[in-house]
């Protein structure tokens, strides 16, 4: 899966990635830099639909503010927003809730990389007899080894709030989900001294990477072919990614800043491996 993640390039950088044709410019209303990145909270996505309320109705490549924890269309409340984060690869296109933003409404959410928890034992906790062993999780941040922009395949969908008037603000919630498919049993691009040696011995599932040869298929309104779209998330070459062992404070949502990528040399409370 994929719960949390860190996206601190700002509008500029991804729009010059993306070959961006719209996005708010103005700094005020910039997302800020975001290391500790969780479900509810705004992202940045691309994708391509019409401007609103513009006489061209061609699909323009954007840069949007999407809220993370997909509602559908037909929800009542957005009250399972939280739950709806990701969406599996194998089974998207026949999911109730993701079949129709997967036929029509496909988005890339730019990280930096995403964050995985691998749960060990410490040995301290065995150090007395019959005592019951208590479990730890050490995070991973997992990266492309080049640094470049990991682009996440995902989908978006608008859900209208029947309890506001039409001209309210938030009357609206347009709101994403990640696709995710099986994590990587081969070897990472850069695998640390200590530590796992693939992305599956951490988690067996990871966010769809999807490489640049195929953003242009994945975001065009006009690819609609349900195995066409299929095929597009075929999981990208092994032995691109990197993961390290991150400070422990990432667990805590309320912790943010560019420190939680600093790399460990090991896993800080349990040998895991």
């Amino acid at each position: 899966m994929c719960g949390r993640y860190a996206a601190s390039r700002g509008p500029e950088d991804l729009a010059a990635v993306f070959e961006i044709e719209k996005w708010d410019p103005d700094p005020g209303e910039a997302l800020a830099p975001d290391w500790n990145v969780a479900p509810t909270k705004e992202v940045y996505a691309v994708l391509e639909r019409p401007l609103k309320d513009a006489d061209d109705r061609r699909p323009v490549r954007q840069l949007r503010k999407l809220r993370w924890g997909l509602v559908p269309s037909w929800a009542k409340s957005p009250d399972g927003a939280a739950r709806m984060i990701n969406a599996r690869a194998e089974t998207v296109h026949e999911k109730p809730s993701f079949r129709r933003p997967f036929a029509a409404r496909r988005c890339i959410i730019p990280a930096d990389g995403y964050y995985e928890w691998v749960t060990g034992v410490d040995e301290r906790d065995l150090e007395v007899e019959g005592r019951k062993k208590r479990p730890r999780k050490q995070p991973y941040f997992i990266s492309r080894a080049d640094g470049s922009v990991l682009a996440m395949a995902g989908l978006y969908e608008f859900w209208r709030d029947r309890t506001l008037p039409e001209d309210h603000p938030g009357a609206w919630w347009a709101t994403c989900s990640v696709i995710t498919t099986e994590a990587e049993t081969g070897p990472l691009g850069v695998a640390p001294e200590e530590g796992p040696s693939s992305l599956h011995s951490i988690h067996p599932r990871m966010p769809l990477m999807l490489p640049p040869s195929r953003w242009d298929a994945w975001l065009s309104p006009q690819t609609t072919e349900v195995e066409e779209l299929r095929g597009l998330l075929a999981p990208p070459p092994e032995g691109l990614m990197r993961a390290y062992a991150v400070s422990t404070a990432v667990s805590n949502v309320r912790n943010n800043g560019p420190e939680l990528l600093k790399e460990l040399a090991g896993p800080e409370e349990a040998t895991l491996f």
